[in-house]
């Protein structure tokens, strides 16, 4: 075409010009599609989070304070995941409004799931839960967990600043308050010694600062909210001996009051609750006081205690 004089030769070079483009991005496209089934892959997960469907609405709600009664009417739960073994079939206690109960039991015995159902984590497969002779699910889920607050054995803390981190227990409240609850939960002994104070950054997940520390903005969160009903999840089991004797004197300040459920292995920080449930396979095998409960001879409460101190 050139010797013919159909086209130029400047035409040819850029014919030969646009074909090394298109060949290599054709080439190319092998790459880029397997690039994009990654992306497809790594985004189904976030696509089923933004799909899921929430548990409440977003709207701001004024919490209505509950006394905090508690009864579990012949409640039976099995976990999704595992429909062969039912952790409840017809479990029954009431706890009265203000009274302290201690759940005491060995692992897998059931402990940890009563709170999950108290926080409506999951729902019962048979029976009612009852807060204030209310059954829970007729109960709004921002106002059932506006008076439940929980003091967990892992604290959870965001990579904020101390004061942001108790704020997560009422959001407006004043620098007063804030400073009130740090007070209480023996939190100002440590944060006063940083240079920065209330705006220390704590670092991703807290890692900043030590366990009893953690605990105890945790319990300033807890005191900040002032539940109705306080969970206490092994809250001092994870502690050496000088942190875990602040951190129970918190948690005493806290209790005050209020409803108290506490979830113990240590049977020395239970001595004092008015009343103690012993859990087993899903059952109460036993409830009362300390006193109570280690003299019966055979009872699986002594025998626990007998192991601990033999241990100890």
């Amino acid at each position: 075409m050139v010797e013919q004089k159909i086209i130029t030769i400047g035409k040819l070079i850029e014919f030969l010009m646009y074909t090394v483009f298109i060949g290599a991005s054709i080439g190319g496209m092998s790459d880029t599609f397997v690039r994009l089934l990654k992306a497809i892959g790594a985004t189904e997960r976030i696509v089923d989070i933004l799909n899921t469907p929430q548990e409440t609405d977003t709207q701001p709600l004024n919490i209505q304070k509950l006394k905090g009664s508690i009864q579990f009417s012949d409640i039976a739960f099995t976990y999704p995941s595992r429909l062969d073994m039912p952790i409840f079939e017809h479990l029954n206690f009431e706890i009265k409004s203000g009274e302290k109960v201690a759940l005491v039991g060995p692992s897998g015995a059931g402990k940890s799931t009563i709170i999950q159902l108290l926080l409506k984590f999951y729902n019962v497969n048979a029976g009612k839960i009852l807060i204030d002779d209310t059954d829970i699910n007729s109960i709004s889920l921002k106002q059932l967990r506006g008076n439940l607050a929980i003091v967990p054995q892992e604290v959870l803390l965001f990579g904020g600043t101390i004061k942001e981190n108790i704020l997560y227990g009422k959001l407006n409240a004043t620098d007063d308050e804030i400073l009130m609850a740090a007070t209480k939960a023996n939190a100002m002994e440590f944060i006063s010694k940083f240079p920065e104070g209330l705006d220390t950054i704590v670092g991703e997940r807290g890692i900043k600062l030590s366990g009893g520390q953690r605990q105890r903005i945790a319990i300033a969160r807890a005191i900040l909210k002032d539940p109705a009903i306080l969970l206490l999840d092994e809250a001092t089991s994870a502690l050496d001996a000088e942190s875990e004797k602040l951190v129970q004197q918190a948690l005493e300040t806290l209790m005050e009051n209020r409803t108290t459920i506490i979830i113990a292995h240590r049977l020395s920080t239970i001595r004092n609750v008015d009343k103690i449930l012993v859990i087993n396979q899903g059952k109460i095998v036993e409830q009362g006081s300390h006193y109570e409960l280690s003299n019966l001879e055979h009872g699986l409460y002594n025998n626990l205690l007998t192991l601990q101190y033999q241990l100890n």
